[in-house]
This record gives C-alpha cells, structure tokens and sequence, in this order.
C-alpha cells in the first residue's frame, strides 16, 4: 500500500502479513511511516493504492473503506484515550454488545487478568500510567478483535515499569490469540516482544524477520546501527579478501577494488592484556590482534564501556565487557575481532 502527503509519500510498496498468535512489530526510527501504517490498517487514515485484507476479506481498496468499527480491530494508543467520565470497568465494557451478564463475566474476566479488579469503580483521573495502560489494553481486547494495533504503548511509562508492564502485556496477548501489530521506535521493546520484526526506514519495509535473525543478519549497516553501537573498519577488496590491522576478513561477493566496511559489535571484541610490553601480536581464532590503548572506561550497570585508540590509526574502537572492568587510562592491550560476528557491506558511498 502508498500514502503520500504534501506530495511526499510517506508509505510506499508497504505489504507484510500479520497472524492470529502473533506479535509482529513495526520498529523504525520517528517519520519513517510507522504509524501512518498503523492507521492505514485501522482505518483512520486511507491509502492512496493498495488493499488491506483482515481474515481475506478486503476492508480497503478501490472504492472500499470500512470504518475501524466494522474492521474488527482494537486499538491502543500512546495516550490510551480513556473516558474520563466512565469508571473503569465501564471503560472496559464500552463496545461489548450481547446479553449483560456475558459482558459483565467479560470485563470482571479481563480486570484480572491485568490486575485491576479492585479499581473496576475508579475514575481514570484516579489511576497512574501504568494502570491506565493496563485498562485501555483489557478495553480494546473486550471485543475479541481479529487484529490489534499498538502505537508506542508504553512510551508514557516509568522507565523502571516498563519491562514488568510488557511481559504481562505480552503474556495476555499470547492468551488471547488475537493478530497483534504494535509500532515502536524502541529496538529493545522490539526484541522483547515481537515474533516478527518489520523494519521500516523512509517509508518501506527493508527487512522481516525474527529478532534473531534480525540482530544477526542485518540487511545493511543502518540495519544493524539501529539495533547497537558499531565499531567500523574499511577495506578494499582484492581476492574476495580485505586486509586489516586484524588480518584479512572475506568479503564475498563484493568485487575487487570495491571498498568496504566491516562491521563489528562492541561486545564481540575479544581484550587480553599486553603484558609484553609491545611484544609481537598474538594469534589466535580469531585472527591477528592490534594494539590498542585505552582511552576512558565507563560503568554502566550490568556491563562497561573501554574505549581505545588504535595504534595503527588513531582510530577509535569500543568494546563492552560484561560486569566492571575499569583499566586506567593509557593501558595498552590487544584487541581481536571474532570474525563470525563481524558483517561486510559496501561502503556507503558505493550503496
């Protein structure tokens, strides 16, 4: 599907599938389209070319536009969209239709599974962000909708509720069995709670996968950027070969003469100290090692920061070292790449 505005299009050749069962998330970072396609499937907004089918059956296209009432969506959004002059329970139970106990049995049902059975008479002006997050999830799910769409749910949430609040999310989710599309720009929120990752980058959807494989076999440098901090060397390729001060990384299916960039996680550098002095580098595995000199060193909770200056370019390499390891300053040591974790793609400038 498209969409453009101002003649910018702002979506463009959008198309992915969403399953019952399933949490696939749309991540990308702020103005990449995310969340026009959010409101393209729930029909909030209507796109310019395309259709949009839920259980096969086209709610959008040439001459069709059902309304987000008639799609059998749910929907959250960042501010939760309570009414603020209906208590909680009739919050829950506002769109449930059929006989009134069943709806009552419904809304008691859904107040406990998110813990908010004892606020069921409370206002929403009474309830901090985390509960009215918890409401507004049991509410669009009261209906039993086929799909439910997210829009940055959790951004108005503690920092420190956040993780508690997804997984129980997650886990209500998982029992409700509803096809679940929640648009994010967190990669950590991402990988915690998708089953399919889409990521999007100026309009377009350039990789989907699973978190895995996409942590692990990103299309591109900006791929992988978006999910870590880089360290990056560059080559040119000659025998499908590049050599570096950490000896030669393959690099197929570049041509020679290409240049090149590998790219490596920082805590996939392998440290050891050079006792030596400026003894020979060593070797090992994982190919030849450079020497470095550590130039800050931080501690950052459950891992540290070391960053070096490299002797053979006064480049600046990072490396992440589980737990607290704080070398002083102007300590030399070596430095080794584990060359199944590395990634090679073109140099930019050459796409």
């Amino acid at each position: 599907m498209r969409r453009s505005f101002g003649g910018r299009e702002v979506v463009r050749d959008v198309s992915f599938s969403v399953e019952a069962g399933q949490v696939s998330c749309l991540l990308g970072p702020s103005g990449c389209g995310k969340s026009t396609t959010l409101r393209l499937v729930a029909g909030v907004d209507a796109q310019d070319a395309g259709a949009i089918r839920v259980d096969g059956a086209v709610v959008a296209g040439p001459g069709l536009h059902l309304p987000p009432e008639r799609r059998g969506v749910g929907l959250v959004f960042q501010d939760f969209a309570l009414f603020p002059h209906l208590t909680v329970a009739e919050n829950v139970a506002f769109g449930l239709t059929g006989p009134r106990a069943e709806r009552l049995r419904r809304v008691s049902a859904l107040l406990e599974r998110v813990h908010m059975q004892h606020h069921a008479q409370s206002y929403p002006y009474a309830l901090s962000g985390g509960e009215q997050q918890r409401v507004a999830l049991a509410r669009a799910l009261a209906p039993r909708p086929r799909i439910l769409l997210m829009d940055e749910p959790f951004s108005g949430l503690d920092e420190r509720l956040r993780d508690a609040i997804r997984d129980e999310t997650l886990a209500l989710l998982k029992d409700e069995g509803a096809a679940v599309l929640l648009v994010t720009h967190e990669p950590h929120e991402a990988m915690r709670m998708a089953d399919q990752i889409l990521l999007m980058r100026d309009g377009m959807i350039v990789q989907r996968g699973a978190p895995y494989n996409i942590y692990n076999a990103p299309v591109d440098r900006a791929a992988a950027a978006f999910f870590s901090d880089l360290n990056i060397l560059r080559g040119t390729v000659q025998g499908a070969l590049t050599e570096t001060a950490f000896g030669s990384f393959l690099a197929p299916g570049h041509a020679d003469g290409t240049e090149v960039e590998i790219v490596i996680r920082p805590q996939h550098l392998k440290l050891d100290f050079d006792r030596a002095g400026r003894g020979p580098a060593p070797t090992a595995a994982e190919g030849t090692a450079a020497r470095g000199h550590v130039a800050r060193a931080r501690f950052l909770g459950r891992e540290s920061l070391v960053e070096f200056t490299m002797e053979f370019d006064r480049s600046v390499l990072v490396a992440s070292v589980p737990g607290v390891f704080l070398p002083t300053p102007g300590t030399p040591m070596w430095l080794m790449i584990r060359r199944d974790r590395c990634f090679v793609f073109a140099a930019a400038s050459q796409g």
